[in-house]
């Protein structure tokens, strides 16, 4: 099958494999990879154009199980529901891990090629693929203990008794980069003894040894088989955390690097059009790493925005955000961001570090405490721990103590959902937001789990009853996100590719300039961040628009520039 490959990524293929596992076995994982591609009957339709997006696209973040109905499988009650209420706002679907599993809703894999006991089969998978996009996770990082993998290698039997990390809990692994604040190392009894285990993010997550060029393969043919199954898009799961080597921080490592991107050139030979996401909740810069020379990912998540949006919005103002926002470099040719404010997992703390300072983080994480969110602490070098990430809803993040200011609790939620639409990359939602959710506390409570505030699934009953009542909170969400979403992708002032700036206006408004592609349109978007209304006068508003008249694309209202434009309490305008 080689020689269908192309002859230039077969080559950076064959370095890749030389760095991770040195000359003597590059050559024999270059024949195990084009096996690897027959098998698939993948590589052969070249004349596909390679993946694209454009300012339609937008993606959603769901569960296979977020919608229960006792008398369907809820990969079709999930169809139904998408089918009928999100068909034109939204491209794509980010199908959160569907495979057996023994914690962590899902990240935590038995197996990785049948779906969970109850959700449906591969076939409904492939139906909720009819009208969307799929996106699929690949958790490589770790392995579940109930996984035949781990079995194996209790027992001593190839190839699995190879695939994980043992280490002596002796050595010194205070370099270790921690997400956590559990132990890294987690005792396993096997029929040759007790050995210990690197277990990254928790006693049943054990993770894998991708020294081994045997578990690269694994993943590798999964891959392949996600792609054969539909999937638009692959997420690298917990990717940053992939290669362990004592003495260093085991995060970013170069060979991590290396292992993306031989990922990327296999998508590149046998299925171009799909899209390689990285999950990398650190640093902005650390997470940008990402992109490399525009050989990696094609797109990473824009982690910083989150927190920043919930502090500006707190505090009533948008200097942090719009610092970050100005500074922000654009990605490599053929990449792009993935904009958002909430997903399954908690509002990372971690993208703060350099933005915001310590005072202002810990008066922010004692605000989420008194809006009955959490805060999860991680584990440093130096035994001391410090938070990780902020577990509640971004509905109930923004919620106001005030009785006076309550009734604009839904205007700064809706302020915080459509700044990631004019930002410069791809907009996603997780399916809470779209529905407003409050805290699930009793959620929690059942679990122990911090995170399960923000992972409620709902009954088709329940959601029916909230979305007839036309002035729920859900209800109105619902529609008003899908409409402006259904705006946004009529603009090509909003595509991934055109350009962006940030200008400066007042301290409270957050302003983005868009501009398509071809500078055929561009679009000012200006978003006010306090509970007061603001006024932008004409001579900050007259280098964009010179006659002194807009259309806000928002309302569909002829705006007059020439006297003071008023922002309503956390109003948002684009202006055309």
């Amino acid at each position: 099958m080689i020689k269908y490959l192309s002859e230039s990524v077969m080559n950076r293929l064959q370095a890749r494999f030389e760095m991770l596992y040195g000359p003597a076995l590059s050559s024999r994982c270059m024949e195990r990879l084009a096996m690897l591609a027959g098998r698939y009957g993948l590589g052969y339709e070249r004349r596909r154009t390679p993946s694209t997006w454009n300012q339609r696209d937008a993606f959603l973040i769901a569960y296979a199980d977020m919608i229960r109905n006792p008398n369907e499988k809820p990969l079709v009650s999930l169809k139904r529901f998408l089918d009928q209420h999100l068909r034109t706002a939204f491209t794509t679907v980010h199908l959160l891990p569907f495979f057996p599993f023994s914690s962590d809703d899902g990240f935590s894999v038995i197996y990785y090629r049948t779906l969970q006991p109850g959700l449906g089969a591969w076939n409904d998978v492939a139906g909720l693929g009819e009208h969307f996009g799929l996106m699929f996770d690949l958790v490589l990082n770790h392995t579940s203990r109930q996984s035949a993998w781990f079995t194996d290698y209790t027992l001593g039997i190839a190839p699995a008794r190879d695939y994980f990390i043992e280490a002596d809990p002796a050595a010194d692994l205070s370099a270790v980069i921690r997400p956590r604040s559990s132990p890294l190392l987690s005792r396993v009894h096997t029929r040759h003894g007790d050995r210990w285990l690197w277990t990254t993010f928790s006693e049943d997550q054990l993770d894998l040894n991708f020294s081994n060029p045997d578990v690269l393969f694994e993943f590798l043919d999964l891959l392949l088989f996600y792609v054969s199954n539909g999937a638009r898009a692959i997420r690298l799961d917990a990717i940053a955390y992939l290669w362990k080597q004592i003495g260093t921080s085991c995060i970013h490592l170069p060979q991590t690097h290396e292992v993306v991107k031989v990922f990327r050139d296999l998508l590149e030979l046998v299925a171009p059009n799909v899209i390689l996401l990285t999950e990398t909740n650190v640093p902005h810069r650390e997470n940008v790493s990402y992109f490399g020379q525009g050989d990696e990912a094609h797109m990473v998540y824009q982690f910083s925005l989150p927190p920043l949006l919930l502090h500006g919005l707190l505090t009533s103002q948008a200097t942090h955000l719009a610092r970050w926002a100005a500074e922000l470099e654009d990605p490599p040719p053929g990449c792009t961001f993935l904009n958002f404010t909430a997903s399954h997992d908690g509002i990372g703390v971690r993208p703060l570090h350099g933005i915001l300072l310590t005072p202002e983080l810990d008066a922010l994480s004692e605000t989420i405490r008194k809006k009955h969110g959490s805060v999860s602490m991680k584990r440093n070098a130096d035994g001391s721990e410090s938070p990780y990430e902020f577990n509640i809803t971004f509905f109930d993040a923004l919620r106001f103590e005030e009785p006076q200011l309550k009734p604009l609790h839904w205007a700064r939620f809706m302020c915080s959902q459509t700044v990631p639409l004019a930002l410069k990359g791809i907009p996603a939602f997780y399916f809470n937001s779209l529905l407003a959710a409050p805290n699930d506390v009793a959620g929690m409570h059942q679990t122990g789990r911090a995170r399960s505030i923000n992972r409620k699934k709902w009954s088709t009953g329940e959601i029916d009853s909230l979305l007839h009542q036309s002035d729920s909170d859900a209800a109105k969400t619902l529609k008003e996100i899908s409409r402006r979403l259904e705006i946004r992708a009529g603009h090509p002032a909003f595509h991934p590719n055109g350009s962006q700036s940030i200008p400066a206006f007042s301290d409270a408004v957050f302003v983005v300039l868009r501009t398509a592609p071809d500078r055929s349109e561009r679009v000012l978007c200006l978003h006010n961040f306090r509970e007061e209304a603001e006024s932008i006068g004409f001579n900050q508003l007259s280098p964009f628009f010179p006659l002194g008249q807009a259309t806000d694309l928002l309302s569909n209202q002829a705006i007059n520039l020439t006297t003071p434009l008023r922002l309503e309490p956390y109003q948002t305008v684009w202006l055309i």
